[in-house]
């Protein structure tokens, strides 16, 4: 399922108790930069964006369907990113992804951003497939340990993009499925534009 066979999806935005996962606009593009260009934000990553990568980036990043800008409900300061990319995957398999700035690390705000995307994307955003995923390095133990915290199966080993990589799964109806009640609730954002573009990741 996509934005366009579905746009009644998007915009969205994810509230959780010390976040908010809202569309991206303008204004959020230079702290996506800053994300995209941090050799440690970036290092199981394949290394810094730059050049006409990151100028595609920038420019097609806002109100892009399934990339959220994650920002504190205090003060709607810039967290992270993380995005839900319906059909990713073989198999049709929706995948989740996600960078915080590294001020941010250590506070828990991945894990409680991870766990709001992934209820949406069970939710509403899989199809066929009631099965959500999500790859990381194998070398990334931290993103590894998120992951698993929520619950996620390791499913898959495989190479891409030169680095050994681990795939993780989480369906809606296993044990291993996200807390629900880690979301007050999800509705459209007032004042933005549908978007039919892919998520920036």
């Amino acid at each position: 399922m996509s934005s366009s066979s579905n746009p009644d999806l998007w915009p969205v935005s994810l509230r959780t108790d010390r976040l908010v996962l809202r569309p991206i606009e303008r204004s959020d593009v230079a702290a996506l930069s800053r994300l995209w260009t941090d050799t440690e934000v970036r290092r199981y990553l394949g290394g810094p964006v730059t050049g006409e990568t990151l100028q595609a980036r920038e420019e097609g990043c806002v109100a892009a369907f399934g990339a959220f800008s994650v920002v504190l409900a205090t003060d709607m300061s810039m967290v992270g990113l993380v995005s839900v990319e319906p059909c990713s995957r073989r198999g049709g398999r929706t995948e989740v992804s996600y960078q915080l700035l590294p001020e941010h690390w250590g506070c828990g705000y991945g894990r409680e951003a991870v766990v709001a995307a992934m209820s949406w994307a069970l939710d509403k955003v899989t199809s066929q497939q009631s099965e959500v995923v999500a790859v990381t390095q194998k070398a990334n133990e931290r993103s590894r340990r998120l992951l698993e915290s929520i619950g996620m199966r390791l499913v898959d080993a495989f190479v891409e993009w030169g680095a050994e990589q681990v795939m993780y799964s989480m369906d809606r109806t296993g044990p291993g499925g996200p807390a629900s009640t880690a979301i007050r609730g999800y509705g459209p954002p007032s004042g933005r534009s549908r978007a039919s573009t892919g998520p920036i990741t």
